[in-house]
C-alpha cells in the first residue's frame, strides 16, 4: 500500500495462512485511512472470497482495495480459476456455502468478471460517515 493512496493492493500464495494474513492487511490498511469502523465486515468478507480462492485455486491470489470518492470501498479478489463461484443456499446442517451469501447480503452491491489470466470477485461497501 502507498503512503496516502487510495489503493492497497497485496498478492498472497495459495496457502492456508494467505487468508489470515490477507485479514491483517486489510485491517491495516483501513486503519490507516480511518475506516476502522469497516474492518470487521470487510475483514469477514475478504475472508470468505480468499477461503473459496483457496479452496480451489492453485496460484497466487490477489485482493485489492480502492476507497472511492463518494465514501464506498470496492474489494476485489482474484485467482487464476476462470469460473465465477456460484452463490447457493446452504441448509443448515451445510458446513460451507455461505459465504457468498454474506457477500450478497451485507454489500451494496458484489458481481464477478473475467480476467486475462483468471477471473475477480468484487464488492462494494458504504464507508462514509
Amino acid at each position: 500500500m502507498i503512503s496516502g493512496s487510495p489503493i492497497a493492493e497485496w498478492s498472497f500464495p495459495a496457502e492456508p495462512g494467505s487468508a489470515r494474513t490477507a485479514r491483517a492487511a486489510v485491517r491495516e490498511a483501513l486503519g490507516d485511512w480511518g475506516l476502522d469502523s469497516a474492518a470487521d465486515l470487510t475483514v469477514l468478507l475478504v475472508s470468505e472470497l480468499v477461503t473459496n480462492s483457496l479452496r480451489y485455486a492453485s496460484g497466487p491470489i490477489g485482493l485489492r482495495m480502492v476507497l472511492k470518492s463518494g465514501g464506498n470501498l470496492l474489494v476485489e479478489v482474484s485467482d487464476p480459476l476462470p469460473d465465477p463461484p456460484r452463490e447457493r443456499t446452504a441448509t443448515p446442517e451445510d458446513e460451507g456455502g455461505r459465504g457468498l451469501q454474506l457477500v450478497a447480503c451485507t454489500s451494496l452491491r458484489w458481481g464477478t468478471r473475467h480476467g486475462r489470466t483468471g477471473k475477480t470477485v468484487w464488492f462494494e461497501l458504504s464507508v462514509a460517515g
